[in-house]
């Protein structure tokens, strides 16, 4: 197999998601192969949908690493939350599990971190140098901090306190729903959370993903603030992109 093709897998409440990716290119190799997540979601239960996303693609694949996301904080191949899957993660020896299971080496990652990379390397931020911060906003806010190529793993950003809230109740993409905002009476909100990271961080750029970065043309212009801020490129490909080129890369 080209060493330039490499498996990810993305790890979601609803779906297993895997792509061969191309790490010239950024992009995928072939059709994207789904097998919804199993009701119990356990990590022997979630183990088994990988390997048999990683069977589809065996014949494409050599012996090396395959790049897998994950809802969770990670820490040295060990899931230390569990966001939308069984709690019995917590705490899991997650690498190891799923390498045992699919029998090739694993890198494991935080899925907003992973999709965060991708914008780094093949995305809106390709290029940029010193600190950006790659944020998600959905159900929750999850974030990326990458300064110069560099992932700082697991910010989890998305859960510090502004205005005696933590931050993702108000600015997630699911608290606008929850409250019947519009646009409007959304961005003030948006424009809270992004200038407290601006103050604390201060970074080069701020990439917006999620689903409502669709509709980023008509909230990222009435942000006022210092840092360029841009909506993100890759979408729903990114953390399928961003375990790929982990694991190439680790």
């Amino acid at each position: 197999m080209n060493q330039q093709h490499v498996l990810g897998i993305d790890i979601g409440g609803s779906g297993i998601k895997g792509a061969i990716v191309d790490l010239q290119s950024g992009e995928f190799v072939g059709e994207r192969f789904r097998i919804p997540t199993p009701e119990e979601s356990t990590p022997v239960n979630v183990a088994g949908v990988v390997a048999q996303i990683v069977e589809h693609f065996a014949a494409e694949l050599g012996d090396g690493p395959i790049g897998v996301t994950f809802p969770a904080i990670v820490q040295h191949g060990v899931t230390l939350s569990a966001a939308n899957v069984d709690k019995s993660w917590i705490n899991a020896p997650a690498q190891q599990i799923l390498t045992e299971h699919v029998g090739r080496p694993v890198a494991l990652v935080n899925d907003a971190d992973a999709a965060g990379l991708a914008e780094v390397k093949y995305g809106a931020a390709k290029d940029v140098d010193g600190l950006v911060i790659i944020t998600t906003l959905g159900t929750g806010i999850g974030t990326a901090l990458v300064h110069n190529g560099v992932l700082i793993p697991n910010s989890e950003l998305g859960h510090i306190e502004i205005d005696g809230h933590d931050a993702e109740s108000q600015a997630a993409a699911s608290a606008k729903t929850r409250d019947g905002l519009s646009l409007s009476e959304y961005i003030p909100r948006l424009q809270r959370y992004y200038e407290t990271l601006e103050a604390l961080l201060v970074p080069d750029l701020i990439v917006v993903g999620g689903g409502i970065s669709k509709k980023a043309d008509k909230f990222l212009p009435k942000l006022t603030l210092r840092t360029p801020i841009v909506a993100a490129e890759l979408r729903n490909q990114a953390g399928i992109v961003g375990a790929a080129w982990i694991a190439a890369n680790s």
